[in-house]
């Protein structure tokens, strides 16, 4: 049976149809429908089950307040649940199924929760599931675990092919919603020059203007909106969007926006979302305005519909929800319905206005067409199974003794109108209470405002309270600064605020109305939790959980407001608004990740060097983001031979290091050494040009998080070294610092880590190779001794030499432009082969530098070290007041002498200690564990001193020279170790000064 109307459908073309399915069956549309829409013209009403009781139903809505047809589109790969059948546009081919039921949506065993009802009431799993505790964890959980929620997830075996994007967006104003308001705004801002970004949710303009009809400027509302539109488009200055909705709005001017491209399409070519990261001066909100439902019982049923979504199916769809529909309202707008329906052919038996005088104008052309009014009167229930087959009409005053009642397939109800207040509540913005109007709306002098205190989002038209087609244009124009169109007026008599219907119903009608049709929330669900003590709004949202998850509020919260200040026998206003979040409606996980999944959803970076390593055989080590080179076995190597070879070499004659990996940032401004005074541990404002100094950084605790040399590179700029996983972290901190610290002072940060590639030339004869290279620098020891730098050219490059040593050899580190990096690397193993030059990897790296008692954050350091436990406190300095960190260092605790302090540690028979292992102490504690007194934090088997080293921290470490201790071993006996100095190797420095 088809409920598709011969005439009529603005949005549909009637030559073009389209085969989808539902439930496996095969269904017919057109062109320009959305699945509701074609559901409904199918006759498929029932199209769902409620969460937590499993009642029938179906459609309410039209748009993306929605809370019942919530489907599942798509198969295997391309499965997705829980999409609006409202927004979902139709195309060919496409396949949907209804959720949260089982066997069928016909015939659903979970229906059995509506006849347990009075046993699941608001709260009932707090009452319930607590007590006994055993019943509860192997009964009660696993049923409501493998009930919650709706629809179902893809399989893991599922990877979704559609692609998504990230799109950055800056602009002058943004107007979220293509309505008459936001198409007027718009027009406005782009004739004076603005940057204007217009976005639409739905896939057409005009909103409900075009739809309850009407005069702009002499035209039908709906010419008026394609001329205007057509103005915008030939704006240069104007970028026009639909299917977009602004999802969330934040501090700064910051808006996200999720756009939908391939959604309608049958053809999934190209990007399927995509998500806008926008930053504007100003938001305009002319999202509109929402109609409210009525609670009366039975208002749940397929069949009962929001009155302007009706009129929405009939003129945009040319789709009757039913052949006879009974109009029942406390406003004049639901009169647009019924008049429409009349217009269409279809029957409507009454029109029940619970306002005892009735409506005005509309109410009289209503009666001129022949439907009758019945005044004063609300709907007591509403009979039917999976369908509406009567309504019985009751006294508004009462406790809902039927009068009558009256046979119909449909009911459009219309409880009155909330501006769509969510984007402007993100941010903060505040709400009055409209008492004329019963509803929330912005109020302008509690609005967003920016770190400035100016604020930067407006309301206007219907989403700021003005509903009449005239007053949402004039609004919109005075907002905006200009004049507003002539626009017919209709005038309407004053809404009757109605959250129940009759006012006194008896608890077992109160039962059976619903609030929340998506939480299945009753309004006597809301009036218990004010019995049982949860008056303040929020906690009565979670107790009940009112307009909680994916609605947030849309339909369910002014009536559930409502329904809570009567319970307390309060104002509206007194009892408060809920908080609205983010996003506005679902958006989806694909969209959030962007381009992020898969090899990409970690970017490996790589150096400049990267594929003359993987030409060599390199093993690889992930080092944050970043491949670094572990070693280079060579033929029947294995690493640990591979890292011996390249350890020796090093030391003996020479080896190269990519150390491209090290951050670079620099810092510049006339206040770059007052920074890093306070960033540093050390004192860096009295480095002098061409030196380098080695610097500690700590955080706000105190804590050692960096370490690295800084060198000067001129009065102004220097350039600070961080370790490989640390630059992008370091620069942001130093962001921070900057934007919200020291605002004022005139300093400029850049990570350059990427745009050189810097090799380490190391060993004795590392002098040697570079002077062969040929360069304008000279490079003997007085002429660049130890911790300074030059720049000039090696080899023809441009570059910078820095004379610093992580080995405690002979050391230069050289920086080149990234793409010059490859041709210095070769030149160097080229003019290097007479010297055996070798290339190393991180682990020869870490070993060289344990061999020195080099420290390596995030080894002898894991976030509740401080310098001083590593005897560092020779790079604090005592010359300056302040540093981040200072104030935490000289708490209690961080002075206290039992703090485990850093030592050497070599195993008494030469083996490799086990790493991060436990150093014990006598005794053990309550929980019958050995007590400990210190942690192994660096340990590896030396092939320069050929036994095994370790780094360590141990209570009073540095007093406990030549002590054996005893280091846990998961293997077997614990393992006997000597406290020795960290430093293995070189103890005087003489091989990194020659």
């Amino acid at each position: 049976m088809s409920t598709r109307l011969a005439t009529g459908g603005r949005l549909i073309d009637r030559s073009e149809q389209t085969r989808f399915t539902f439930n496996g069956r095969h269904m017919r549309g057109l062109k320009g429908d959305t699945l509701a829409s074609a559901l409904l013209a199918n006759d498929q009403m029932l199209m769902g089950r409620s969460f937590k009781y499993h009642r029938p139903r179906g459609v309410v809505a039209s748009g993306a307040e929605e809370p019942n047809a919530l489907l599942s589109i798509g198969k295997g790969d391309t499965f997705e649940p829980n999409q609006r059948a409202t927004t979902q546009e139709l195309f060919d081919g496409l396949a949907a199924e209804s959720q949260n039921h089982w066997p069928s949506l016909e015939t659903d065993i979970g229906a059995v929760n509506t006849a347990l009802a009075r046993f699941l009431p608001a709260g009932f799993y707090y009452k319930m599931f607590i007590h006994p505790r055993p019943f509860w964890k192997h009964v009660y959980e696993p049923i409501i675990r493998k009930s919650a929620g709706l629809g179902k997830a893809p399989g893991s075996e599922a990877r979704d092919p559609d692609r998504y994007e990230h799109f950055h967006h800056h602009t002058d104003t943004v107007i979220v919603g293509g309505g008459v308001a936001g198409l007027l705004a718009a027009k406005l801002a782009g004739e004076r020059g603005e940057r204007v970004l217009l976005i639409e949710q739905t896939g057409h303009w005009g909103g409900r203007a075009v739809v309850d009809g009407g005069e702009i400027d002499g035209l039908p509302t709906e010419d008026w909106v394609s001329r205007t539109v057509a103005e915008l488009e030939a704006m240069e200055t104007v970028t026009l969007r639909l299917r977009t909705m602004a999802s969330g709005v934040y501090d700064h001017g910051s808006l996200l926006a999720y756009e939908r491209l391939t959604d309608h399409l049958s053809d999934k070519t190209g990007p399927r979302h995509r998500l806008w990261r926008i930053r504007t001066e100003r938001i305009v909100t002319a999202t509109g305005a929402i109609e409210r439902p009525l609670s009366f019982a039975g208002n749940d049923l397929p069949g009962v519909m929001l009155a302007s979504a009706v009129r929405d199916y009939v003129v945009n769809f040319a789709v009757s929800p039913g052949d006879r529909t009974v109009v029942v309202t406390n406003n004049d707008d639901a009169y647009r319905t019924a008049l429409i329906l009349k217009r269409a052919g279809l029957d409507v038996p009454a029109v029940i206005d619970a306002r005892p005088e009735g409506g005005g104008a509309l109410m009289a052309e209503a009666e001129a067409a022949g439907i009758r009014v019945i005044k004063g009167r609300g709907i007591a229930k509403v009979s039917g199974g999976k369908r509406v087959k009567k309504v019985g009409i009751c006294a508004m005053a009462g406790e809902g003794g039927v009068l009558d009642e009256i046979a119909c397939d449909a009911v459009a109800m219309s409880g009155g109108w909330s501006p769509v207040v969510h984007l402007w509540s993100h941010c903060g913005g505040k709400l009055s209470w409209d008492d004329a109007q019963a509803m929330f709306r912005p109020d302008p002098e509690r609005a967003p405002t920016s770190h400035d205190g100016e604020p930067f989002v407006t309301a206007l038209g219907s989403a700021n309270g003005y509903l009449g087609l005239d007053a949402v244009l004039n609004d919109a124009a005075q907002a905006m600064g200009g004049n507003a169109p002539a626009a017919s007026a209709t005038e309407e008599a004053p809404l009757a605020p109605v959250w129940l219907m009759p006012q006194g119903a008896k608890r077992a009608l109160r039962s059976k109305a619903w609030l929340d049709y998506q939480n299945d929330v009753k309004v006597s669900d809301v009036q218990l939790a004010a019995q049982e003590g949860f008056e303040s709004v929020e906690h009565a949202k979670r107790y009940t959980t009112l307009g909680m998850a994916t609605d947030q509020g849309k339909l369910s919260n002014i009536n559930g407001l409502a329904i809570l200040a009567g319970a307390l026998n309060e104002a509206i206003p007194q009892v408060g608004t809920t908080t609205f979040r983010p996003p506005y409606t679902p958006i989806s996980m694909g969209a959030i990740g962007g381009e992020a999944r898969g090899a990409l959803f970690q970017p490996v970076r790589r150096t400049p060097l990267h594929d003359w390593h993987e030409a060599h055989n390199a093993e690889w080590e992930p080092v944050g983001h970043w491949r670094r080179p572990y070693c280079f076995p060579r033929a029947g190597e294995t690493k640990e031979q591979a890292v011996a070879r390249e350890i020796t070499a090093t030391r003996k004659n020479l080896g190269l290091l990519d150390a491209s990996t090290l951050g670079k940032i620099v810092v510049k401004g006339p206040d770059a050494g007052r920074f890093l005074d306070m960033l540093y541990t050390n004192l860096m404002s009295s480095l002098k040009p061409g030196f380098c100094r080695y610097g500690l950084m700590c955080s706000e605790n105190g804590f050692l998080m960096d370490d690295g040399v800084v060198a000067r590179i001129d009065e102004d700029t220097f350039l600070c070294h961080t370790t490989t996983g640390g630059a992008d972290r370091i620069h942001a901190h130093m962001e921070e610092w900057l934007q919200t610290e020291w605002w004022d002072w005139q300093v400029y940060t850049a990570n350059l880590t990427e745009q050189y590639a810097q090799i380490a030339v190391v060993g004795p004869k590392s002098r040697a190779v570079l002077e062969k290279l040929g360069s304008d620098m000279e490079l003997s020891k007085e002429a660049l001794p130890f911790m300074q730098w030059r720049e000039g050219t090696l080899a023809g490059i441009p570059a910078r030499i820095f004379r610093i040593s992580f080995s405690g050899e002979l050391s230069y580190e050289v920086a080149v432009p990234a793409n010059r990096g490859m041709e210095l690397w070769e030149k160097l193993h080229a003019e290097g082969s007479e010297f055996g030059a070798t290339a190393y990897g991180t682990e020869a790296l870490h070993v060289m530098r344990a061999e020195k008692g080099f420290i390596m954050i995030g080894d002898e350091t894991d976030g509740t070290v401080i310098p001083q436990d590593l005897g560092l406190g020779w790079a604090i300095s005592k010359k300056k007041e302040d540093y981040i960190g200072k104030r935490a260092q000289a708490r209690t605790h961080m002075t206290d002498p039992a703090r485990w302090q850093l030592v050497g540690l070599k195993s008494e028979d030469g083996s490799v200690l086990p790493e991060g292992a436990y150093i014990l102490a006598d005794g053990r504690n309550d929980n019958r564990q050995c007590n400990t007194q210190g942690r192994i934090t660096s340990t590896y088997h030396s092939p320069t001193l050929g036994h095994g080293i370790a780094m360590g921290l141990l209570l009073n470490g540095p007093d406990r020279m030549d002590e054996i201790v005893e280091v846990s071993n998961l293997d077997g006996a614990p393992v006997k170790a000597r406290v020795v100095s960290p430093v293995f190797y070189d103890s005087e420095g003489e091989k990194q000064n020659v």
